[in-house]
């Protein structure tokens, strides 16, 4: 079983995690406009991926601010905020918060991204949310970087992801 933690505590993940070299998997997941929007999967551009429990948490809406003022920046690269966010809390949340540079993707019809990705939590009181994890995939459509954070209210090594994006 996969584990991380929140506040400390242990919290068991289901699904399968991936690992850098596996293939990213193409999921179609529903964007704020509740259209379908892929994730994953081959492209002509890097991905990062992010995975968070939910906007409305200030952890998660800090990494969502950050990643959205670094992707002007980022050349050839998609940022992708996933969580289990229904679609009309995620437009609101980027109309409040001037999110314009990057993409943000709601698991909440079937969480076959979250399975796909091995990020759903399967316990605590965030049964059912995305754990805190990043995925970049290099055009391809290969993991080049991963990480699980080891606490759910810890933010990401911004430093290692835009490296791995650097390398990719």
């Amino acid at each position: 079983m996969i584990t991380t933690k929140l506040k400390g505590q242990l919290v068991n993940i289901s699904g399968n995690l991936l690992n850098v070299g596996d293939l990213a998997p193409c999921i179609t997941l529903c964007s704020q406009d509740l259209k379908d929007t892929q994730v994953g999967g081959k492209k002509d551009f890097i991905q990062i991926i992010a995975t968070v429990p939910s906007l409305d948490t200030d952890v998660c809406a800090e990494e969502t601010r950050k990643f959205n003022e670094k992707a002007s920046s980022l050349k050839g690269v998609e940022v992708i905020v996933v969580s289990q966010d229904l679609p009309f809390a995620v437009g609101r949340f980027c109309t409040t918060e001037g999110i314009e540079n990057i993409k943000i993707a709601s698991d909440f019809r079937d969480k076959s991204f979250s399975k796909a990705y091995g990020v759903l939590i399967d316990d605590s009181i965030l049964e059912g949310l995305c754990a805190r994890a990043i995925f970049v995939v290099d055009t391809k459509g290969v993991i080049v970087y991963k990480e699980l954070c080891d606490d759910i209210t810890h933010e990401p090594n911004y430093k290692k992801i835009y490296e791995a994006v650097k390398n990719a």
